[in-house]
C-alpha cells in the first residue's frame, strides 16, 4: 500500500469513497515497529473499510519525543523508512507523513469517519478530539494488547543489566 502526500490521498479518497469510507485513522511515531504497533493496527482496520496512518515526520518527532540523557535522539528510524514499513503492513491501507505535532490538521483535512488511538489516551486527553467531533466522527480506543514501546525496546537495549526476567 502506497505513502501519500495529503493531496494525492485526498483525491484517491474521494475519486473512490466506496473503496475508503468509512475510513479509519490514526496516527503516531512508530518508530521501532513491535507487536503491540501491529495488534493495535490490526485492531483499528477491523473497524472500518480502510486504515491510513498518519506518521509523524521526523522533525515533529523530535518535536514531542525530546533527546533525553544517555538515550540517542528519535527518531531511531528515518521517516521513510518508518512510512515504507507501515505501508507494508497487511492492515494498513495508506501512510500519510505530517509535520506537526498533533494530527489536527490532518483530520480536519481527511475527515475521518473513525478516528483511533490506544487505550492508554482517553477522549479528554486526545487533542484531536475536538476536531473529530465537530464534523460528527466517532472517537475509538484500543486496549493496547503488548505492553511495549519503543523507549522501552531502547531502554533495554542501552541498559540490559536493568531488565528484569
Amino acid at each position: 500500500m502506497p505513502v501519500y502526500t495529503l493531496s494525492e490521498l485526498q483525491q484517491a479518497i474521494a475519486h473512490s469513497p466506496d473503496q475508503w469510507r468509512p475510513l479509519v485513522f490514526t496516527n503516531g511515531c512508530f518508530d521501532l515497529i513491535h507487536a503491540g504497533h501491529v495488534r493495535y493496527l490490526q485492531a483499528a482496520a477491523t473497524l472500518g473499510r480502510s486504515l491510513v496512518v498518519g506518521l509523524n515526520s521526523d522533525a515533529s518527532v523530535q518535536t514531542i519525543k525530546p533527546a533525553k540523557p544517555g538515550q540517542p535522539p528519535r527518531p531511531i528510524v528515518p521517516e521513510a523508512q518508518r512510512a515504507e514499513v507501515l505501508a507494508a503492513l497487511r492492515a494498513v491501507d495508506g501512510v500519510v507523513v505530517f509535520g506537526e505535532s498533533t494530527a489536527i490538521a490532518l483530520i480536519a483535512a481527511l475527515q475521518p469517519d473513525i478516528y483511533v488511538k490506544g487505550g492508554d489516551y482517553t477522549v479528554e486527553t486526545l487533542p484531536e478530539a475536538p476536531t473529530v467531533q465537530s464534523y460528527g466522527g466517532r472517537i475509538e480506543l484500543v486496549q493496547v494488547e503488548v505492553p511495549s514501546s519503543t523507549t522501552g525496546i531502547i531502554q533495554r537495549i542501552l541498559n540490559p543489566q536493568e531488565v528484569k526476567p
